[in-house]
């Protein structure tokens, strides 16, 4: 009598498959990696732009606030025109528009041309940005294998701000600040070649299927002036005509855009995707986190330049431990956590960490060690790694495959919206508590601590507030998830 048949296997992906897969990922973190480091290599950079194009003190700041507009006022749209024209097609168009106007701005002669050139910076940005995310998650469709990718797609944005700071003070020292963008075009050159055969070909439906012009030019120009009016408060005060006026206008343009989604019969957002308890929920701590997160990153710089007196090079190495622990915590061992006690459970650790951080940073002293009064904040910053990889799961788990780059789009505007509050709200704080205390006779050093001190304590607040709504909005899985993963525990995530 034979034995009877043992059951044969499925076959494990091929290796050319696999390896595809992963240099797709490889270069959609490059994607993100250029984006990243360009915000914070021009903060480095921006006293020799303004001595070498003569900027005035106002002026400069355009340098950050152009590219800033055009990422997070295009992003949406991106994320919409990605899912109906091919996300391929929208990443490569984007890639190369960010490559061709790095070049522009390394070879800008005068303030306008550079200004300009940073718009078109934050417009390529956004092509490429919003459909990153669409990519990853469709291409990554079983769950442990999904975490790790986002791992390091979060450990990628996460740890670039701080390998940026180290990058521009080298190039500016070394080359000159026109370097800092010209290094762009090996890196965009290289990503577009291998880009080109490794990422999956997707057609979309077409324009027809979803070209809602009317909601894309209001949510467009809603975002642009919300995020103008928001970055523009140091300049002119919270209460002032030029602040309340063009807020009210982005709070009427971003409401009829609303109603226009409501009724539009091809909408730019279906508002199904924010009946997921999850996708607005994730979408709303994040915006939450990454305000707070802005005085940490940047801030603390400030502190160390301003205050202790590190030059820019020394200010990005010591906030190199930050991103070796944060890199280790999201590489190495976010991924298994969530897969074993759920990404909400691993978010909440991350924010109790970060709260932790910016804790400490309120007692910062005017004479500060490093060793003792800031590397254990820069170690405490694993909690980041633990959080951005977490939430970005969340926010991405309740979009079906037809709505990914929307849902990468949606994720990251709001993530930018953050950024925004971040330098507009605790920027501001800080500056006016300095000027009070340098009324009341403290020394700079003094008035700049104290600044800070109350940032830190305001973003401390953020983040805990982002812990109640994850633990609140995210406290149990949408109906259709939980219905899901009864019939199918090993599925993907699904559908919304």
């Amino acid at each position: 009598m034979s034995a009877p048949a043992r059951p044969v296997p499925a076959p494990a992906p091929s290796p050319p498959v696999a390896r595809s897969r992963h240099l797709a990922l490889g270069v959609i973190a490059t994607g993100l990696l250029m984006t990243v480091l360009d915000g914070s290599i021009v903060t480095v950079a921006m006293p020799a732009i303004q001595n070498d194009l003569g900027f005035t003190p106002g002026g400069l700041s355009w340098v950050v606030n152009a590219y800033l507009i055009a990422f997070g006022g295009l992003l949406l749209l991106s994320g919409r025109l990605g899912d109906l024209i091919g996300r391929k097609r929208m990443f490569l168009a984007g890639t190369a528009v960010f490559t061709a106007a790095s070049v522009l701005a390394g070879a800008a002669g005068t303030p306008a041309l550079l200004i300009a050139a940073r718009f078109l910076q934050g417009a390529g940005s956004a092509m490429a940005s919003a459909v990153g995310l669409g990519i990853l998650v469709t291409l990554f469709t079983e769950s442990r294998e999904r975490a790790r990718a986002i791992a390091v797609f979060s450990f990628t944005g996460a740890a670039g701000a701080s390998i940026g700071q180290v990058l521009g003070g080298i190039l500016t020292d070394a080359l000159g600040w026109h370097w800092i963008f010209f290094i762009n075009l090996p890196i965009g050159l290289a990503a577009l070649l291998v880009a080109v055969r490794v990422l999956p070909g997707d057609r979309g439906p077409g324009l027809t299927a979803g070209a809602d012009a009317v909601g894309a030019l209001l949510v467009t120009a809603g975002v642009m002036v919300g995020i103008y009016s928001v970055v523009e408060v140091e300049s002119y005060g919270w209460v002032s005509p030029h602040t309340l006026g063009l807020g009210a206008l982005a709070v009427a343009l971003l409401a009829a855009f609303f109603v226009r989604q409501a009724t539009a019969a091809t909408p730019l957002l279906p508002l199904r995707i924010l009946r997921s308890r999850s996708v607005a929920g994730a979408n709303l701590v994040q915006i939450l986190m990454v305000a707070a997160l802005f005085s940490f990153q940047i801030l603390v710089a400030l502190y160390l330049q301003r205050v202790l007196g590190y030059g820019a090079t020394a200010t990005g190495l010591a906030m190199l431990p930050a991103a070796a622990v944060i890199g280790a915590v999201s590489l190495g061992i976010s991924a298994r956590l969530s897969t074993r006690f759920g990404d909400r459970s691993v978010l909440l650790a991350g924010l109790v960490l970060l709260i932790g951080v910016l804790g400490l940073l309120t007692r910062l002293p005017v004479h500060a060690h490093y060793a003792t009064d800031l590397l254990p904040v820069m170690f405490l910053a694993a909690g980041f790694g633990l959080a951005l990889p977490a939430l970005t799961t969340l926010g991405m788990s309740g979009a079906g495959e037809e709505d990914a780059g929307l849902a990468s789009g949606l994720f990251n505007t709001t993530q930018q919206i953050g950024m925004a509050m971040g330098v507009a709200v605790l920027s501001t704080l800080a500056a006016s508590r300095t000027d009070a205390l340098l009324a009341d006779g403290s020394s700079r050093a003094e008035a700049l601590t104290g600044g800070y001190h109350l940032a830190f304590a305001v973003g401390a607040g953020l983040l805990t507030a982002a812990f109640l709504v994850a633990l609140v909005v995210l406290g149990r899985p949408d109906r259709h998830t939980a219905t899901a993963a009864t019939a199918a525990p090993t599925s993907p995530a699904p559908s919304a």
